[in-house]
């Protein structure tokens, strides 16, 4: 099953992990054959929040909720079940300093016609 592992960090935080230590864990995570995508983001000064209201485009500067801890990347991962998930996010290394949030992929039910 798929898992999304969400990295959340506040702004004094938001450096605190080095590229390369988060490399060296998603390169493990690959070789058990578990990670599917792992990246980065930019911080929230550079996102754009859109919104579409009876059929209006709006658009926001920085993410949609104010919050003290902000997306900082994810990790997808194919896991067996949560609590195998939930042992590869602990191993994520922000998680030292922020959080990770552990939520299953649901697969999109299109109907047939």
């Amino acid at each position: 099953m798929k898992y999304l592992c969400l990295v959340y960090l506040d702004a004094s935080h938001w450096s605190a992990c080095d590229d390369a230590v988060c490399a060296d864990y998603a390169q493990q995570v690959a070789a058990s054959r578990r990670l599917l995508a792992a990246e980065p983001l930019h911080g929230t000064h550079t996102a754009t929040t859109v919104r579409v209201r009876q059929g209006e485009v709006t658009l926001f500067d920085g993410p949609f909720a104010e919050t003290r801890e902000m997306l900082a990347g994810f990790y997808l991962v194919d896991a067996k079940d949560l609590n195998e998930a939930i042992q590869i996010a602990a191993g994520i290394p922000p998680a030292q300093h922020g959080s990770i949030e552990v939520r299953p992929v649901r697969e999109l039910q299109v109907g047939a016609g």
